[in-house]
């Protein structure tokens, strides 16, 4: 007769089977009655909506959303390849956004599709799905992005709202950053006959500095026969020369926000308390927030099931009842090697307080830092030793 941990084992082994094959949004019909309502119970997996699921965190608190959030991207792209085919993609203005590599969770993901119903789908922590009925764009003019399907840059461009400029000039000055010629874009602008857009990016470009893209969309849409009203849907200008030879959104958000914020966040900084004089004291206030800081860095990896976490079910050495034992088996070395890290950084602030300069203690001590993190890993043979050559490796 089947114990309780050999039926346990045997809905988890069900639902790796389910995320080794890549999907996060998981339908009813892909698990039985039985193991949906077995992994359910025991915190496996967490209902997104009615007949949609995800996996999740066994011992993650009541209303904490970094199961959702770490799964939101992955579970759209499940659930909307499900529902549309390839018959859909993102708004314009969100299209954008993964462009540049913000992968932000906005509080409503825009879809467009010929089958969308017009009206939001609720999904967890206040988030939602609005399928817009639109048609999309030309089979060509779509790329996807880990499973999600987006306009691609120039359609984007062309397609977006003009209050898109004023209201996001980081994103929409990251997005032009990676036009480095003109000609595709106007192939757009020409086809769709395009005069007005065709004037506010003209604009929108020489406000970055991209002058000869600028000109270059103007003569072009003259030269076809069009009247061409140029105009900046930029409130203001940049507070960085962008450089035409990067064209990398990543690199050029980054100094746009660093710029950006750089004053507003300096001046609301409380005067440097200075150095304290009281070493033991501060050392204890870093011990006092480890469970809680070890807590966030570590879920926020997420969570999947292991073999081993399988066969540990299946043979009763897992108690979802003893809070250090279950820690044992899901999380001991990744734990383990926080909890080296840590100490070694630890190491690393008392030097510094007693006076060691801090650049070059970091500097000096940053390797060791990574080789305590994954050290444990690396003994028990699940990552190889020449993982710890190199930071990030």
């Amino acid at each position: 007769m089947a114990t309780p941990s050999d039926k346990l084992a045997q809905s988890l082994a069900e639902l790796k089977k389910i995320q080794d094959s890549g999907i996060i949004a998981i339908r009813t019909g892909e698990l039985s009655r039985t193991h949906r309502e077995r992994l359910l119970k025991n915190g496996f997996i967490q209902e997104v909506m009615k007949g949609w699921y995800i996996p999740s965190h066994p011992d993650e608190p009541l209303g904490e959303s970094t199961a959702w959030y770490a799964s939101f991207w992955g579970f759209c792209a499940n659930y909307l390849a499900t529902r549309f085919g390839d018959n859909w993609c993102l708004s314009p203005e969100q299209s954008i956004s993964l462009h540049i590599g913000d992968k932000t969770i906005p509080a409503q993901l825009l879809v467009r599709s010929p089958k969308g119903g017009n009206k939001p789908t609720g999904l967890l922590h206040s988030t939602s799905i609005l399928d817009l009925r639109l048609d999309i764009p030309a089979h060509e003019d779509i790329t996807t992005i880990d499973g999600i399907r987006i306009m691609n840059i120039y359609s984007a461009l062309i397609a977006c709202s003009p209050h898109q400029f004023s209201a996001k000039p980081i994103e929409m000055r990251s997005a032009l950053s990676m036009i480095s010629d003109a000609s595709s874009l106007l192939r757009k602008l020409l086809e769709g006959n395009h005069s007005t857009v065709a004037g506010r990016l003209a604009g929108a470009f020489r406000n970055i500095g991209r002058n000869k893209i600028a000109d270059n969309i103007i003569e072009t849409m003259k030269a076809a026969g069009y009247t061409i009203n140029e105009s900046d849907p930029f409130e203001d200008k940049p507070a960085i020369t962008i450089d035409s030879r990067e064209v990398s959104p990543y690199v050029n958000r980054l100094h746009m926000m660093w710029e950006n914020f750089r004053e507003p966040i300096a001046a609301n900084f409380p005067t440097s308390p200075g150095t304290t004089s009281d070493i033991d004291a501060y050392l204890k206030q870093i011990d006092e927030i480890y469970v809680t800081d070890a807590y966030h860095s570590l879920s926020i990896e997420g969570y999947r099931v292991s073999e081993e976490l399988v066969e540990n079910v299946r043979s009763g050495n897992w108690n979802p009842d003893n809070t250090e034992e279950d820690k044992e088996h899901k999380n001991a070395l990744a734990a383990r090697g926080y909890w080296q890290a840590f100490q070694m950084v630890k190491n690393s602030i008392q030097k510094i307080l007693n006076g060691k300069n801090a650049g070059k203690i970091a500097d000096d001590e940053h390797g060791a830092w990574y080789r305590e993190l994954f050290g444990a890993s690396v003994v028990a043979g699940i990552i190889e030793a020449s993982n710890l050559a190199g930071y990030r490796t």
